[in-house]
């Protein structure tokens, strides 16, 4: 019998064979004690007092498989990032699905956007996309988004969750109207997918593409699921829930099981700086979509999805994403101030969770940073702390002048910067320095204050203007069927009648009214409370939340 075809061993976790039942232990006598010399036994628990690591704050239920990624057309117009220049090219993912607000053990069919992020483990390294199955988000301002998943948690005062009081949730809704086009998508029947094959994914941020000449162009990415997007009644998931909380989980697995491939077209929608500059919304702003009319899809990728993991919490639970992995050389983020907070919120809550250097985990390790074979051999000057697995060997930790294996200082091919890459390895002149924020600062600064001051220009009253209505009264007035809307009426009445505080009720009630005064009584109506219409600017004076903006 070969090596590879033996059985497992039995061993310590030192690698000795160990030579009894591991139901054994040491015992003073027949009838006595437990001995603390039975390594064996002290080791078994104590590696299982600490078996479990932090779930994460958010997007803590989920599951997760290997996929493929093809560049099926070139983007080298408009960004130099290496990963997206050359038609063919293939590399290997990891994607994890999951709910937002819900624990680890919470159904995965529970109404609620659905995070789908992917790792891509590309020859230059590691990029990610974190992003939603809804094209917009419940708010625009990074300060709010820990008050607002606060209000999906469980409540301080009893540690009750949404099944019981739902009056939280509908409390910050309600002071903060900008989350109403999020709210009508997700409490109509995309609130609750089917399945996670059968389910589009978005950037929802803008991002900034940078091409080989330094020319700007803003983007977002859509990832359309070719099965399209499936969907669920609340009847229909409720009654999951109840049976089988792992639905979603199970339904990925048994199919990449039986041999199918779900697949996925990768696309941007791209915006000019002169277009953003004249766009009715601001390019900043998580709660309003692009137009596809205005600014069309272009195709440029599929993502196949290939097989199931090995093992779970290896390479789904302990997989560490964050959209500053998706800030690759030739992509940058915008300065919408949600993907700013999200550039330090998430690989710091990696760190929490899983430790200093959990980007030495195989499931996050790039290809060039010891993973496997890599057309570089990558470097920087990160050092020690827990669990480290890959240290660099011998070369120096900081930046050496002389010695052996000095770590070089080149950018990828196409980045704009290699021409003055050399400043990196000597010493930068303060009138260099003064000379490039200079040319850079004339160059953008007409543009950006144009683009960066469109933001507060319209949002007038507690920042919140009536251009937040616009596109959610379009989804509703305009694209959802009247079996839509009856269903959309139907979700948010099953949802709002939990709320314990009569106020909040009545203010729901008002906040669809906002949208459609028609609507706003017909969920008076399903809720059994008096319908009590207040114009925009009667709303707006009473709300005390006030955006940062």
């Amino acid at each position: 019998m070969s090596e590879q075809n033996k059985a497992p061993v039995y061993t310590t976790s030192n690698g000795f064979k160990y030579s009894h039942h591991p139901y054994g232990a040491q015992y003073s006598r027949p009838d006595g004690p437990i001995l603390l010399q039975d390594t064996h036994l002290i080791e078994s628990l104590a590696r299982f007092d600490r078996e479990r690591i932090p779930e994460r704050v958010v997007h803590a239920k989920g599951g997760g498989c290997r996929f493929e990624f093809e560049i099926t057309d070139s983007l080298s117009d408009i960004t130099y990032a290496a990963p997206y220049q050359t038609v063919g090219y293939k590399c290997p993912g990891i994607v994890r699905f999951s709910t937002v607000g819900g624990e680890s053990a919470s159904p995965d069919t529970a109404r609620d956007p659905r995070g789908v992020s992917f790792k891509f483990y590309s020859k230059w390294g590691n990029f990610d996309w974190v992003f939603n199955n809804t094209p917009v988000f419940f708010l625009r301002d990074g300060n709010k988004f820990p008050h607002f998943i606060h209000t999906q948690k469980r409540r301080p005062d009893n540690h009750l969750g949404q099944g019981f009081d739902t009056a939280m949730f509908w409390d910050y809704l309600t002071q903060n109207v900008e989350s109403i086009h999020q709210i009508t998508y997700m409490f109509g029947d995309r609130g609750t997918p089917a399945s996670w094959a059968e389910m589009h994914a978005y950037s929802g941020h803008t991002f900034k593409f940078i091409n080989a000449e330094g020319k700007l162009t803003y983007v977002q990415f859509h990832v359309l699921a070719e099965a399209g997007f499936k969907t669920l009644t609340a009847e229909e998931a409720g009654d999951l829930a109840g049976k089988n909380p792992d639905h979603n989980n199970q339904d990925l697995y048994e199919r990449l099981k039986n041999g199918e491939r779900p697949k996925y077209s990768c696309y941007v929608q791209t915006m000019t700086p002169e277009q953003a500059e004249n766009f009715r919304y601001s390019v900043n702003d998580l709660t309003k979509i692009w137009p596809h009319k205005e600014f069309p899809l272009r195709k440029f990728a599929t993502i196949t999805l290939t097989e199931n993991v090995d093992n779970y919490f290896e390479e789904i639970e302990q997989v560490a994403f964050s959209p500053s992995n998706t800030c690759i050389p030739g992509v940058q983020p915008s300065n919408d101030s949600v993907l700013q907070a999200r550039l330090f919120s998430y690989p710091d809550t990696q760190r929490h969770r899983l430790g200093a250097n959990y980007l030495q985990l195989p499931v996050n390790r790039p290809v060039n940073m010891g993973r496997e074979a890599c057309p570089f051999a990558g470097a920087n000057f990160q050092r020690d702390g827990p669990m480290c697995m890959f240290n660099f060997k011998d070369q120096p930790n900081y930046i050496a002048s002389h010695g052996e294996n000095l770590v070089k200082f080149e950018p990828l091919d196409g980045d704009i910067s290699k021409a003055t890459h050399d400043k990196f390895a000597g010493v930068v002149l303060e009138k260099d320095v003064k000379e490039q924020i200079k040319r850079q600062e004339e160059l953008n600064k007409n543009h950006e204050n144009i683009v960066n001051a469109k933001i507060n220009e319209y949002y007038i009253v507690n920042g919140l203007s009536p251009l937040d209505l616009e596109q959610p009264r379009a989804l509703y007035e305009k694209v959802y069927s009247p079996e839509d809307k009856q269903h959309f009426i139907n979700n948010v009445v099953g949802h709002a009648a939990k709320i314990s505080v009569p106020e909040i009720k009545t203010r729901v009630t008002q906040y669809f009214g906002l949208l459609n005064e028609d609507l706003g009584k017909k969920i008076a109506e399903g809720l059994e409370i008096a319908w009590e219409p207040v114009s925009f600017e009667q709303y707006t004076q009473r709300l005390t939340v006030a955006s940062a903006f």
